[in-house]
């Protein structure tokens, strides 16, 4: 089998990054390397002629996830008429719902790699990126009244509580309560 081009080269790392952002959501960093690459659609041996490590796609998956997360609410921003306060409420209101509930791989990264990132050594960059990202989102939900990281823990918690709690008619009156509770203030 020929080499394949730089070009091609980018776009194969590009296809891994993204698979990998999004099965680490939704099925956890302990993924294998061959699964990962076979949902990406490439041979377990390219992998290592893209990554270092695996510990390297995961610094550079969870930076693209909370990099989606920050231009998602950028367009919101720019896109949200009425203001500030609207633009949170249909952000809240889009986060606390079944759908965002139930397909975690294109959900939340804070939500969906916060127990891989408790386990992640505090120096690596995934853990940064982790870091500076849920930052970023509790700044983006914050108003002069409100604490923007009151606001995100109580989303990220009931996120992962309905979840937990899926099949249950608890997971739906925890997403209701949770929403009502930020929206109704």
């Amino acid at each position: 089998m020929g080499r394949v081009s730089q070009e091609q080269a980018r776009e194969n790392r590009e296809r891994v990054v993204r698979t990998a952002s999004r099965l680490f959501r939704e099925q956890g960093t302990h993924i294998s390397v061959a699964d990962l690459m076979k949902a990406a659609g490439l041979t377990h041996g390219g992998f290592y002629k893209q990554f270092a490590s695996k510990e390297a796609l995961i610094d550079e998956a969870t930076t693209h996830a909370f990099g989606e997360l920050a231009a998602r609410h950028a367009a919101a921003a720019e896109e949200g008429a009425g203001g500030r306060a609207e633009v949170q409420r249909a952000l809240i209101d889009a986060y606390l719902t079944a759908e965002h509930r139930d397909n975690a791989a294109d959900g939340c990264p804070a939500a969906g790699l916060a127990q891989d990132m408790a386990r992640e050594p505090g120096a690596s960059e995934a853990h940064r990126a982790y870091a500076e990202g849920v930052g970023a989102f509790a700044e983006f939900l914050a108003t002069e009244d409100e604490d923007g990281i009151v606001r995100l823990c109580t989303m990220l918690g009931a996120l992962v509580l309905a979840r937990a709690t899926k099949d249950s008619p608890l997971s739906d009156e925890i997403l209701a309560t949770a929403r009502a509770a930020l929206t109704q203030r």
